[in-house]
């Protein structure tokens, strides 16, 4: 049985715990600091980067637009192809139909190549609960799976552990899952890395059954896509004799040559590299070389809900690079764990709410885990402006049931600012009391007083100096227009004198 995030506390809860761990904030920091450097030189090769931006977001948008016919063309291929489509609306659909396709199989072991979408709908549990047991190959998520621990980033699940831990979880658990790691490993990476390619060596050659989920969907072919730098996805996608890929449904491409962009975007703003170490495609089973069955399951779990949202659609561009979690000043402070969920950070923040709705505590406190400092959105590959959509979402929160002192506060400062005569009083007003406003404010505003410096109150609003400035300006421009009138008449008066003497 897998840990679940099921229960984790609200954002802020969660996040007071992780911001007084120094150790975790140092691991962090070191993580998503090396790996932001090495995206920001990937990126600064190429002179076309934002051309290449623009068309990620254009191809996103108009395959969102036509999500259904592109869905049905995708489904056609890889019937054509072989394979076998299966639709799932939520998450117990998708882990019944998974459930059912391995107990077909005869088998109790699986072997999974990292896939975000089998997180989200709590996979390993579902097959746990059915007596069959699950193996992660990726490094990280393997080191998540034998620490029994919790997924805290995109791209690298255990970021938040260093390489002490991860040698210490090694000895400790691994020989319960297969292959002991050796007694004198040490925590240098060639050594981990070789002792978790011994343990999984194994596994791949036995294992008769895989689970995988996919960066892209090719319409017009049929064909999934996976990239990944280790190779385990290869391995997992070529031994098995039953290949079962879940994917959520905004993963489409419509075709090959648009596909060829985000083989550029992707690589460069996850891992700072210029091509993937290892691009897998598979198009229906090949008997002989991969697979001899294929099934592609089709996940929605909220994705139409949030397609539904004109402002919140645009976080189903997402394609998982993890560059806004690398960059958020919040995400660094507070780690993955503190937002509830797979999919952490920023993209989080938006993704979550919109694919569980806002009702639980959890979900309604993400959209406000963000500085607004905008970071997130200039490095999105796709251009998903991250700060509209928390701002759209906090509207969302805080238009249902409760939350009366917010109703309350922009209920009053809309009947002021929608009147000028009130705001005009109101400005007076605060700018004579401005001198006995407080630093901080107690009771419930104590939360953002405490921990930020309020701005200075203006002596004077925007108008009243814009009112004195005008009016100072007539003035100068009318004792400067005075001077030249006296000039001339002085000159007209002294010709006259002149006139007078001839």
């Amino acid at each position: 049985m897998s840990r679940t995030f099921v229960g984790m506390p609200d954002f802020p809860t969660a996040a007071a715990g992780a911001t007084h761990d120094p150790q975790l904030r140092h691991n962090l920091r070191e993580a998503t600091h090396t790996i932001r450097d090495k995206r920001d030189s990937a990126v600064g090769e190429l002179d076309d980067w934002a051309q290449l931006r623009a068309a990620g977001k254009a191809i996103k948008d108009r395959t969102l637009r036509h999500l259904d016919g592109y869905l049905e063309q995708l489904e056609s291929a890889v019937t054509a192809a072989g394979g076998t489509v299966h639709w799932a609306a939520d998450a117990e659909e998708a882990n019944a139909i998974v459930t059912r396709l391995v107990r077909d199989t005869g088998e109790r072991e699986v072997v999974k190549v990292k896939s975000m979408a089998t997180q989200e709908i709590e996979l390993n549990n579902a097959l746990d609960q059915a007596g069959i047991t699950a193996y992660e190959t990726d490094l990280a998520e393997l080191i998540v799976q034998l620490g029994d621990d919790l997924p805290s980033h995109i791209l690298v699940p255990a970021i938040h552990r260093n390489r002490a831990e991860i040698r210490e979880i090694f000895l400790r658990t691994m020989a319960d899952w297969g292959v002991p790691a050796p007694e004198n490993l040490s925590d240098q990476p060639a050594a981990l890395a070789e002792a978790a390619r011994v343990h999984l060596r194994r596994r791949f050659l036995d294992t008769k059954v895989a689970i995988s989920g996919a960066n892209f969907a090719v319409a017009d072919t049929g064909t999934l896509v996976v990239l990944e730098s280790e190779g385990n996805g290869r391995m997992c996608l070529t031994l098995p004799e039953t290949l079962i890929s879940v994917v959520g449904i905004e993963k489409i491409v419509p075709s090959w040559s648009d596909l060829e962009v985000f083989l550029q975007l992707l690589p460069r703003s996850s891992t700072g590299e210029r091509m993937n170490p290892y691009t897998s495609t598979w198009t229906g089973p090949t008997d002989g070389d991969g697979p001899r069955n294929f099934h592609l399951v089709l996940l929605d779990n909220g994705r139409t809900n949030a397609l539904a949202d004109e402002v919140g659609r645009q976080a189903l561009r997402c394609i998982r690079c993890s560059a806004c979690l690398n960059i958020c000043p919040v995400y660094e402070r507070t780690g993955g764990h503190a937002y509830g969920s797979v999919y952490p950070g920023p993209i989080g923040a938006i993704l979550n709410p919109q694919l569980h709705g806002t009702s639980d505590p959890v979900d309604a406190s993400l959209p406000y885990a963000s500085s607004l400092c905008g970071a997130c959105y200039e490095v999105c590959p796709v251009a998903i402006d991250i700060p509209e959509v928390l701002v759209h979402l906090r509207e969302r929160v805080v238009s249902e049931p409760g939350h009366a002192a917010e109703k309350a506060t922009m209920g009053a400062a809309g009947w002021v600012l929608n009147d000028g005569r009130r705001l005009g009083l109101a400005q007076r007003a605060i700018g004579a009391a401005r001198s006995m406003v407080p630093r901080h404010i107690p009771g419930p505003p104590s939360a953002w007083t405490d921990t930020r410096d309020l701005p200075d109150i203006p002596e004077k609003s925007f108008r009243q100096w814009w009112r004195k400035r005008e009016k100072a300006q007539e003035d100068e421009t009318t004792g400067a227009r005075q001077p030249r009138e006296d000039g001339a008449e002085g000159r007209q008066r002294s010709d006259r004198r002149g006139g007078e003497r001839s």
